[in-house]
């Protein structure tokens, strides 16, 4: 009997850490298992949902025998999170069985043949790596990921693009209404390399991420990217297809500029959207100098109207907006203060933050 022992927390944190892309119903029963691999006093975790797989490897006590099996990764959490924090279990694997003993409790597992796990087949030849702080590549996901698509049949716009160039990283997400833009500095220079990662990707890499300073080494093959940071390797394929050439959605040469608080636009926003109708959206911006208004309506005829004090002196716009982009956008920064440029009633609106090219948002008009 071959027996790995620790503590409650630290079993269910590493199981927790890959269990994230494993489906509920799958056409394959054993994708919903996580293959385990006990060696030594390693025990290494992985998940696959054959397009995504994570790997991940922790230190606990055990014998000197090894082990592999496969056991329901839910059903396993489920178990460990009844348990006591501080509770030592162990695990064992009996032929095709998996015993979990805690305190006074033991349950016993239906477990798959790890041979039958189907394993991400990696790319043979990723391109160079470079790598980012965990924390500033969380930075740039939650910059521009509220503005990737959802179920898009343009199905490259359900994701988010990587651009690794030089020493600059950029991540670009667009639904076709909006565009968001985020970059960083890389401490090398790179060939360029530009990939699409799926929205799935995407969703559990903002799960996994920490605030830590620990860096995230990246790589890209021609149709995967490999993740590695915290003892964890994340492989997944990559969305084919030609993103937009987001330069030219970008505005350029917007001749009317405001800067004002961002908070107090977002309340102004807030406020008027409530009277907005479900289906439809819709604010209407005035801007006049000195002032901004914002207004909306809805069929049972109800109006709210909302004044902004501004520091502004360019032309006269009226122009239409869906309000949920622009409160999506104001949300996900935390700067003071917010630089909106605009042209005319048909072009788009370029926010951005203060003398910080970092980050960029376009939003298309809509008719009101």
């Amino acid at each position: 009997m071959i027996v790995l022992k620790a503590t409650q927390d630290k079993v269910l944190s590493v199981l927790q850490s890959v269990a994230g892309i494993v489906e509920r119903r799958h056409t394959l029963p054993i994708l919903a298992n996580v293959l385990i691999r006990k060696t030594g006093s390693a025990l290494q975790l992985t998940t696959s949902d054959l397009e995504i797989q994570i790997r991940t490897t922790a230190e606990l006590d055990g014998d000197a025998g090894n082990f592999t099996t496969t056991v329901g990764a839910r059903k396993l959490i489920d178990i460990l999170r009844t348990m006591p924090s501080d509770q030592t279990v162990s695990l064992e694997s009996n032929q095709n069985k998996l015993i979990l003993k805690g305190g006074k409790s033991r349950f016993t597992l239906q477990s798959l043949p790890a041979e039958d796990f189907p394993l991400v087949q990696e790319a043979a030849n990723f391109g160079p790596s470079f790598s980012v702080p965990q924390k500033t590549l969380k930075e740039l996901l939650h910059q521009v990921s509220f503005a990737m698509a959802v179920h898009d049949i343009r199905y490259y716009l359900n994701g988010i693009l990587f651009v690794a160039e030089g020493k600059q990283l950029s991540l670009v997400a667009t639904d076709g209404h909006r565009l968001a833009f985020s970059s960083a500095t890389l401490d090398v220079e790179v060939p360029r390399q530009e990939v699409i990662l799926p929205r799935k990707t995407v969703l559990e890499m903002q799960r996994l991420l920490s605030d830590k300073e620990g860096a995230i080494e990246m790589q890209f093959a021609g149709n995967q990217a490999k993740f590695t940071f915290e003892g964890m390797e994340f492989v997944t394929k990559l969305v084919e297809g030609k993103f937009p050439d987001y330069n030219r959605v970008i505005p350029k040469n917007h001749k009317n500029t405001i800067t004002m608080g961002r908070t107090a636009l977002l309340a102004t926003l807030q406020r008027t959207a409530i009277l907005t109708s479900e289906k439809f959206k819709g604010v209407r911006l005035n801007l006049e100098p000195g002032v901004l208004r914002v207004a909306s309506s809805n069929a049972e005829q109800e109006e709210a109207v909302d004044e902004l004090e501004i520091d502004y002196n360019g032309d006269a716009i009226e122009i239409g907006f869906n309000v949920t982009y622009l409160i999506d956008a104001l949300t996900n920064m935390d700067q003071d203060m917010v630089q909106v440029d605009l042209a005319d009633s048909n072009s788009s609106a370029l926010i951005t933050i203060p003398e910080n090219a970092t980050f960029k948002y376009v939003v298309m008009p809509m008719r009101i």
